[in-house]
């Protein structure tokens, strides 16, 4: 049988323990087998890490201080060991294909650096109609640039670089944003490869304080813009 190549799967979280299971169980059931999952405690103040580690062995979980989501996923890929990449919010869930469909095209085509799938969007079964009035929701299924759905060769991710950990929200733009610049070789699967969960704490929420930092990040990303047509 043909080798199959490790994936290296990062779960960030931060007081999310009560979506955290299902978020693991979503990788775990994927009928892509040769993976290793790492989930990142960003100094939860929950039982996060008592739930991540009563998968071990099939898991692993370290725990950091609190230092934010850029600093966690650079903490996952630090540990990692897989020649791909791939990352998952502890509150969302993958299709149970994603990791194949994804390996099949990257296999298949030695010049793509990294396959991206579509999202779908729903309201977590917990949330209550009052707050679900209150979270805007999109029912349409996108493509999803972002962390959630992207698997990525390790070398074309490095190439582009780490997360930058300026950034309370917003990191995946930044990081997308560079990659762009860098040219990397991107393909768009038309399938939903991830389940997207709105709830009262999702991050765009928790963080509304950081919000300021997506203009930064396109105040940087048209500095360095600038700085290429200046050199």
């Amino acid at each position: 049988m043909k080798h199959k190549p490790l994936i290296s799967v990062i779960i960030p979280v931060y007081n999310g323990e009560r979506y955290l299971s299902e978020a693991i169980e979503s990788v775990l059931a994927q009928t892509y087998r040769t993976i290793e999952v790492i989930v990142i405690d960003d100094g939860s103040t929950d039982r996060s890490a008592d739930v991540a580690r009563r998968y071990a062995p099939l898991i692993r979980c370290s725990s950091q201080e609190h230092s934010g989501l850029s600093a966690a996923l650079n903490h996952g890929i630090s540990l990692s060991h897989g020649n791909f990449l791939s990352f998952l919010d502890a509150d969302d869930l993958w299709a149970k294909d994603k990791l194949q469909l994804q390996m099949a095209v990257l296999d298949s085509n030695q010049e793509i650096d990294a396959v991206f799938g579509h999202v779908e969007q729903f309201y977590s079964p917990d949330l209550e109609e009052a707050d679900r009035r209150r979270i805007r929701y999109n029912s349409k299924i996108t493509p999803g640039y972002n962390s959630g759905t992207i698997l990525i060769r390790r070398k074309a991710f490095l190439w582009v670089g780490l997360f930058d950990t300026r950034w309370r929200v917003g990191e995946f733009v930044d990081w997308y944003a560079r990659a762009v610049k860098k040219r990397l070789k991107s393909a768009m699967l038309e399938k939903v490869l991830l389940k997207r969960r709105l709830h009262i704490s999702n991050m765009g929420i928790r963080e509304r304080s950081s919000q300021k930092d997506y203009l930064h990040i396109l105040k940087a990303n048209i500095e360095r813009q600038r700085e290429k047509r200046g050199s």
